[in-house]
Formats: C-alpha cells, sequence, structure tokens
C-alpha cells in the first residue's frame, strides 16, 4: 500500500484528489495538509510514501516545505502538483528536491500512474513542463566530453533507474555511479537528475538512451 500525504491550500482539490487516488486498491491517502507548515508535522507524524505538493500555499509554499521536508527526512519523495509551468517554478522546486512535477489539469490515469512512478524511485514529469528545463545551447553537444561509462550511466537515468540499479546494471558500486554522476551533471549543466533525464532524452541519441 502506497501512503499519500496531500498538501494544497484548496479544500475542494484536496477532495477530489483523495476521491482519486483513494479509488485505486494499492492508493491510501493517510493526510491532508493546507499549507507547508501543516505538511511537515504531519509528514513527521504519518511517515507517507508519497508527498503531492502543490507550490503557491499561505503560511509555507510548496518550495521552502520542500526543501524543508527533504532536509528533515532525505528519504523524503515530494511531487509537486500545480498550476505553473513555467521554467523558474519548475527548476525551483526540482532544486528544492521534488523528484516529479505534475500539472493539475493532467489526466487522472496519468496521476494515479506518477504517484506508482514516483514511489517506486522514478521521477515523473509532465510532458508539458519538460522543454522548459532542458539547457538552450547551440554549441556542440556537451555528451562530447562525456566518456562511454558515462554515457551508459546517463542513458539509464534517462530510463528512470535508481543509483543501486545502475550500479548493478553495469556491474560497478553505487558509490561509482555517485561519481560519475556528478561529472555528468557538471558536463551537460543541469543540477539534478530529473533535469539530466530530460537532457539525455532530448540529446542523445536512441541506442544510447536504450543504455545500448
Amino acid at each position: 500500500m502506497i501512503r499519500i500525504l496531500l498538501v494544497d491550500d484548496h479544500s475542494l482539490v484536496r477532495a477530489g484528489l483523495a476521491a482519486l487516488l483513494d479509488s485505486a486498491d494499492d492508493l491510501r491517502v493517510v493526510g491532508q495538509a493546507e499549507n507547508g507548515r501543516v505538511a511537515l508535522e504531519l509528514a513527521e507524524k504519518l511517515q507517507p510514501d508519497v508527498i503531492l505538493m502543490d507550490l503557491s500555499m499561505p503560511v509555507m509554499d510548496g518550495v521552502e516545505a520542500t526543501r524543508e521536508l527533504v532536509r528533515q527526512r532525505p528519504a523524503s519523495i515530494v511531487v509537486v502538483l500545480t498550476s505553473f509551468s513555467d521554467q523558474a517554478r519548475v527548476a525551483e522546486a526540482l532544486r528544492a528536491g521534488a523528484v516529479g512535477y505534475l500539472l493539475k489539469d493532467c489526466d487522472p490515469r496519468d496521476m494515479l500512474a506518477a504517484v506508482h512512478s514516483a514511489a517506486e524511485g522514478h521521477a515523473p514529469l509532465d510532458p508539458r513542463v519538460a522543454r522548459a528545463l532542458l539547457p538552450t545551447t547551440e554549441a556542440a553537444s556537451p555528451a562530447d566530453g562525456l566518456s562511454a561509462r558515462e554515457l551508459q550511466v546517463l542513458a539509464l537515468v534517462a530510463r528512470g533507474l535508481a543509483n543501486k540499479q545502475i550500479g548493478r546494471s553495469l556491474g560497478i558500486s553505487e558509490r561509482t555511479v555517485k561519481a560519475h554522476l556528478g561529472k555528468v551533471f557538471r558536463q551537460i549543466g543541469v543540477g539534478d537528475r530529473t533535469s539530466a533525464a530530460l537532457w539525455a532524452r532530448e540529446h542523445l541519441p536512441p541506442e544510447s538512451e536504450a543504455g545500448g
């Protein structure tokens, strides 16, 4: 059972989301918060598996709440659920530690799939905001400066694999995977694995994305 905490300042939105999520056999909404401050308290008490976080809220907004949640509980899985799709807001939320970003008008089936995906360690992202996160440059591809192993790691990140899974797949330690990712992030100019995955899907050839 995947335990979910809903964070949104609109009670009608929370009620609708709760009804949708609870309709799935393996999902259960264990708590609802009207702002980021309450979310911090409930997350500590309820220990949810996934936190669906609005951005624009009184008292404490979603970005600050996400940052504090991840600081207090590094394993927190926060998925932003908002109406904002501009680059600054998306990037700010991901830098704060959110693993995914969804828009409120997404298809209900996509919402359920995203919650499952996040709980499994992946990074669900609404395709409508994906392009806003990609670095814009007309220069030669930064991928030219990556080694074959670094390209393999990046391709597996693009497929949504966690560091431990990548290490198993390539026969290297999780520590080595992290070291490769640090170099990859610096080389392609991103600050988190979600942006790296988006960059890879946009810039790497299909055979690289497949890990081959």
